[in-house]
This record gives C-alpha cells, sequence and structure tokens, in this order.
C-alpha cells in the first residue's frame, strides 16, 4: 500500500476514534462574510432554484385541478365529474406514479441525480401539451398519468439533490424551502386559472392555457440542470472520489484545495458509504435488517401519511366541496378563496422555515399536528352548526374559512418544509434512494385514498367526514411524540448515530479504503 493509502486509511480512522476533535463546527470556516457575498456559496443556493421547480410543478397541479373544477367552462366540457369520475382524475397523476415506482430509485443509484430530474422534467412538459390537447375526458386522464410518472421520478431525485449538495449549515433551510416552493406553483395555478376563467362562458382555452403552462418550470429544468454539479455523494458511493472533492472544493470552500471542511466532508462521507457498502446489501429488506434500519422505515411511512392524512388533501383538491358545504356556491368566489389560500401559505412556509434549525424538526412536529387537531376541531364544530342553520349565518361560513386558513399555518409549520429535511437525515446515502422511493409509496397510497374516499365522503356526510381526521391528528400527535428523534445540528452522516449508536461508523480495513481521496 502506498503511503497515501497509508494516510488515508489513517485519516478515516481518525474521524471514527476521534469524534470531539473532528466535528463539524470545528472546521467550518469563519469568514466574517455572509454567504450571499460570497460568490461560491451564492451560485450554489441560487442553483438550487432548478431542483425546487419540481415541487413546484407537483404545487400547481393541485391547485390547478381545484381551479378548473370551480370553472363552468371545465365542467361543461368533462360532463361534471362528481364522485369516482372526479375522483379518477385527481388520482390520475396517482396512476402515472404507480407505473414509475420500480424506475425511479434505480435511475436516482445508477443515473446520479440531475438524470432523473432531466427526464422527468422532460416527460411532465410532454403530458402538459396532451393535458392542453385533450378531446374528452380519456385523453385528459392519461395526459395526468404522464405527468404523474414523470412527477414522480423528477420529485424523488430533486430533495435528494439539495440535500447532499448544500453547504452543511444551509441544508436544513434549503431543503426545508424546497417543499414550501409546492405553494408557488399551487399561487400561480389559483389566480392563472381565476384570470382565464374570464375569457368566456364557452371558451375552452380558459382551461386548456392553465392546463399548458404546467409544463414551463419542467421545461427550465431540462434546459438548466446541467447547469448543477452532480451529488458529491453519489460521486463516493461510485467510487468517483476525485470528482467528489472538485466539487465539495469549489462550491463549499470556494476553489480552496487545503480547505479543512472539504477534508472533514470527504473523511465522513467515505467512512459513512463504505461501512455501508461493508454491511449492506443495499436492497429494501435491509430496512428489516437492524433496529436503527427499522426506526427508519417507520419514520419515513409515517411522515408522508401525516403529510397526506391530515386533512389536507380535503383543501388541497376539493376545496370546492368545502365551500359548497357552507354556503359559498359563487364560481368566482371560490377562484378568490383559494388564490388568496394560495399568497397565504407560501408567505407563511417560506417564513416557517427559517425557524428550523432553531426550533428542531420534532418540536415543529409536535406544534403542528397540536394546532391542525385545535383547528379542526372548531372548524368541525362551526360546520355543524351552520348547516342546522340553513347556511344562513354568513359569520359562521367566514369562521370555517379563517380556520382553514389557521389551519394552514400549523400544517406548514411541521408538515411542509421539515418532512424533506427529515427524511433525507434519518436516511444514509445507500438508503436513500430506496428509502425515498418507500415515501413515495407510502404517500401515493394515501393519496388514493383520499382521492376516492374525499369526494364521496363530503357528498354524503359533509362535515361529519371532518370528525375522522379528528381523530387521525390525534394519533399523529402520539407517533411524533414517542418516535420522531430530533436530528437538528447534525450532519448527513452524525444523524446515523442516532439510530445505529457506535454500529454508524464501523471499522474500515485498508482494502476496504480508497485509494485516492
Amino acid at each position: 500500500m502506498s503511503d497515501k493509502d497509508n494516510k488515508t486509511t489513517a485519516e478515516v480512522h481518525d474521524v471514527h476514534n476521534n469524534p470531539g476533535e473532528w466535528s463539524l463546527a470545528s472546521v467550518l470556516p469563519d469568514t466574517g462574510t455572509p454567504w450571499y457575498k460570497q460568490r461560491h456559496l451564492l451560485l450554489l443556493n441560487l442553483g438550487m432554484i432548478i431542483p425546487y421547480l419540481s415541487s413546484t410543478t407537483n404545487g400547481y397541479d393541485g391547485s390547478m385541478l381545484n381551479g378548473l373544477q370551480s370553472m363552468s367552462q371545465w365542467q361543461h366540457f368533462f360532463g361534471s365529474p362528481t364522485g369516482t369520475r372526479l375522483g379518477s382524475l385527481s388520482n390520475g397523476v396517482i396512476f402515472g406514479q404507480i407505473l414509475a415506482f420500480p424506475i425511479a430509485p434505480w435511475l436516482c443509484d445508477h443515473t446520479g441525480r440531475r438524470f432523473p430530474i432531466f427526464i422527468g422534467s422532460a416527460l411532465l412538459v410532454v403530458g402538459a401539451v396532451l393535458q392542453c390537447a385533450a378531446q374528452n375526458y380519456a385523453m385528459f386522464l392519461a395526459s395526468r398519468m404522464v405527468i404523474g410518472f414523470g412527477g414522480l421520478i423528477a420529485v424523488e431525485a430533486s430533495p435528494m439533490l439539495v440535500s447532499e449538495l448544500a453547504y452543511p449549515t444551509h441544508r436544513s433551510v434549503l431543503v426545508g424551502y424546497y417543499n414550501n416552493l409546492w405553494y408557488l406553483g399551487a399561487l400561480l395555478a389559483a389566480w392563472i386559472t381565476y384570470g382565464t376563467y374570464f375569457m368566456g362562458p364557452d371558451a375552452s382555452w380558459t382551461w386548456r392555457i392553465p392546463s399548458l403552462l404546467q409544463g414551463l418550470f419542467p421545461l427550465v429544468q431540462v434546459i438548466f440542470v446541467y447547469l448543477l454539479p452532480e451529488s458529491p455523494r453519489y460521486l463516493v458511493q461510485k467510487d468517483r472520489y476525485d470528482e467528489a472533492r472538485k466539487v465539495l472544493t469549489k462550491y463549499h470552500a470556494g476553489g480552496d484545495e487545503n480547505s479543512s471542511l472539504v477534508d472533514f466532508e470527504m473523511k465522513e462521507i467515505i467512512l459513512q458509504i463504505q461501512t455501508a457498502k461493508n454491511v449492506s446489501s443495499t436492497g429494501y429488506r435491509e430496512f428489516l435488517s437492524t433496529r436503527g434500519n427499522m426506526h427508519r422505515l417507520f419514520i419515513i411511512i409515517a411522515v408522508p401519511c401525516m403529510m397526506q392524512l391530515s386533512g389536507n388533501g380535503l383543501i388541497a383538491y376539493y376545496l370546492h366541496l368545502i365551500l359548497n358545504s357552507i354556503g359559498f356556491t359563487s364560481d368566482p368566489q371560490q377562484l378568490r378563496i383559494n388564490g388568496g389560500l394560495a399568497v397565504f401559505n407560501l408567505g407563511v412556509s417560506v417564513i416557517l422555515a427559517s425557524f428550523m434549525e432553531i426550533v428542531g424538526r420534532r418540536r415543529l412536529f409536535l406544534f403542528s399536528t397540536i394546532g391542525m387537531l385545535c383547528c379542526y376541531v372548531i372548524w368541525t364544530i362551526l360546520s355543524a352548526i351552520n348547516e342546522q342553520r340553513g347556511f344562513h349565518d354568513t359569520s359562521l361560513g367566514t369562521g370555517v374559512i379563517v380556520m382553514i386558513f389557521m389551519y394552514q399555518l400549523f400544517y406548514n409549520a411541521g408538515l411542509n418544509g421539515p418532512p424533506w429535511v427529515y427524511v433525507t437525515e434519518v436516511l444514509p446515502t445507500h438508503l436513500r434512494a430506496k428509502g425515498t422511493n418507500i415515501m413515495q409509496i407510502a404517500s401515493t397510497c394515501v393519496i388514493l385514498f383520499n382521492g376516492y374516499a374525499n369526494p364521496v365522503a363530503m357528498d354524503a356526510i359533509s362535515w361529519k367526514y371532518y370528525i375522522v381526521y379528528c381523530c387521525v391528528i390525534a394519533v399523529e400527535i402520539a407517533l411524533v411524540y414517542f418516535g420522531f428523534p430530533e436530528t437538528k445540528g447534525h450532519s448527513l452522516e452524525e444523524v446515523a448515530l442516532i439510530f445505529d449508536g457506535e454500529e454508524a461508523f464501523g471499522e474500515v480495513s485498508e482494502k476496504q479504503t480508497p485509494a485516492e481521496v
């Protein structure tokens, strides 16, 4: 073994044996200059806008469908779909996602993070064009399946790229902003549908224009995604150590070849990935192999279920049914409320994401679930009284709308930005793609349920359906309190210690240590 091999082995063992000496805080450069005045960090953080657009496109879809349902032009063209027929349109993207489940993690593991964003976005552009050109219900449904297929591939890779590429102290906020940009898409879709509504009572372009514009952000991703570097953790996983170091040196150290931060990051990434390779089969069964991995599995299933099964699906896809149930039936009125909610959500979610590193993930989850439960209880009571009074008391309907806005505040605090931060933190590099896929599968199952159950239940029992969500949110509070550890203040590799203890960084022999770093 060469001197460089011996040096690398010693350094890797040093990270494991001297954690106090090799801490993230001890190697962070103290430049005294804010990040936005450092060119390399400014370019890196601005570049995150490209993967963010996957979330924006996702948000555009839900809000657009809400807007289209409030349009008499869209309703007349497609025969006023209700019940399961309406649920199928909402779930059209889900059908496409189901087809993409086996493909998305394979692409992320074998081609990196950028290519899945590229190919997924390209398919989204195709789906948007088909959706705009739809001549009947079946064609509209098929186009939404194409959108779902491409969208899942892009959505799985995008937060991973942000998490694995971000500067260490910026990671939680940057990943938190990822899901917050969902509301940018929702805002744009809400006001675009409001504007096109006034094109005329018989103009099909009232809904075709919003449908076509769904492909705008994916088109931007197709053009610009390769301006971003590849994930250094993916590069290390593929034994491309020189390329990984160059990425970290350029974007984390501003070109400083002797950066202690880059040395620390490379050693931690290599040690964690090498340890994983030594004991890992990198199959889905590995989630059942250790107590730590089973704990991770519980979290990556619980988090998406909480994101989709806390009553937010009613607001995201069936706001018009809620508004109808409290006496707000005017098309322009519903479109304005939809647009106002999108503006509120975007502003609140961006502000709350900034507190993630201060407050911590677990506290935000608890604050969110407790607040949502309180809002849903009041919302349910007001809806019940409003129905009993024959919707004549407008103040009760206004009270419900206020509770919807308050509910969204609490939802955004814990179930919009923190989930992707938390999930990408608890998953080690070699399981991140598969774990993200499991998260998407769990989310899809719940969305599929919501797509069919929500419209049917709302038609059948109206406000009484809210009681179900009150019970679900109460269970979520218990799950967070007993099962969600805090991960604030740790690097991606250091979080493994919370779940695996000392086994997180096993011994790496000289033979197993990379010769080049």
